[in-house]
């Protein structure tokens, strides 16, 4: 016997699942505006290509924006320590390195834009409550489609 059924929220749903919808969502509002160096960018100085998906732009936005959903207060630099990884040194022992600032920066400023988050007066970013229920919607619509 089922009762009411709870709202689903980000943490409900798997988080490939969530970026891939929340990243279409993102392309299809439109209101994320691509800068013009998208296709030749590299993501981090450790990468030796460009991305290859045409789409990376909405998946990283989607992805930082489940990020500071789940945990507030994250700013350029923790972004830049997330999406970091190994640098390949060739025959010397690899070493971590951190990805770009500008990508991060620059989406943080994309989605303060569009409402979805805001400062925090503690450091970093949080999400507006707005911006909540937006990601809520589209957990919710994950939830029904399984």
């Amino acid at each position: 016997m089922e009762t009411a059924k709870a709202a689903r929220t980000v943490k409900d749903v798997s988080p490939h699942e969530f970026v891939k919808a929340y990243s279409s969502h993102l392309k299809r509002s439109g209101k994320i505006e691509l800068p013009h160096w998208t296709d030749i960018v590299k993501t981090a100085t450790f990468k030796e290509l460009a991305p290859y998906d045409p789409d990376w732009y909405y998946v990283r936005a989607a992805s930082m924006a489940r990020k500071i959903y789940l945990r507030q207060g994250l700013g350029v630099g923790g972004f830049r320590r997330i999406y970091g990884g190994s640098k390949r040194n060739g025959s010397r022992p690899p070493h971590f390195c951190k990805s770009s600032g500008s990508i991060a920066r620059h989406i943080l400023q994309q989605l303060e834009k569009m409402n979805i988050i805001e400062n925090d007066p503690r450091g970093g970013r949080r999400i507006t409550s707005s911006g909540q229920r937006d990601l809520d919607q589209v957990a919710g619509r994950i939830v029904v489609a399984l």
